[in-house]
């Protein structure tokens, strides 16, 4: 198993648990048809160029079509970060996993845990505080996509209050 699974926690509550990822709006399969076209473009307006007795422009032309194909690949690979959160009656867990593969863990005491959310102008942040600790959480996701994470995770702890003091209903 690639992460943290059920079977490394306890056979306990679960109120929230989510994996997100960083968006890409270009599947692999359209960056595959993106290069074909942009190499046949270029390729073409290269032979052009040899035709009329330019031929060290034609090397520049396949040059343009390689950095954008190594910008779409490094594009690709960060893609592979992503964030584990989980809430349990215990605590809330959020796994990191980096580009290339390095994992890093925080635990908070649900009792303890604020989500901050902050809005700017143009942006927005999502903060995990406690014991003055913080963690930025999603900072790879759109804004629209923390402000929805946001408020799941304050329902999510909302429920768990609730479950761990039933009085407060």
């Amino acid at each position: 198993m690639d992460g943290p699974g059920p079977s490394d926690i306890e056979a306990a509550t679960v109120f929230f648990d989510a994996v997100i990822y960083p968006h890409r709006s270009l599947p692999p399969q359209g960056f595959l048809l993106l290069m074909l076209v942009l190499g046949a473009i270029s390729f073409a307006a290269g032979v052009t160029f040899v035709l009329v007795g330019a031929w060290p422009i034609f090397g520049y032309f396949g040059l343009d079509v390689l950095l954008v194909y190594l910008a779409f690949r490094a594009s690709y690979r960060s893609a592979r970060m992503h964030e584990w959160v989980r809430l349990t009656e215990d605590a809330l867990t959020v796994e990191r996993v980096g580009v290339r593969g390095e994992r890093r863990r925080w635990q908070f005491q649900p009792f303890w845990l604020r989500v901050v959310f902050e809005e700017q102008e143009e942006t927005n942040r999502l903060v995990l505080t406690s014991h003055g600790r913080e963690l930025v959480l999603g900072g790879f996701l759109a804004p629209s996509e923390r402000k929805t994470l946001a408020m799941a995770l304050k329902e999510a702890l909302t429920r768990w209050r609730l479950h761990i003091n039933p009085a407060t209903r």
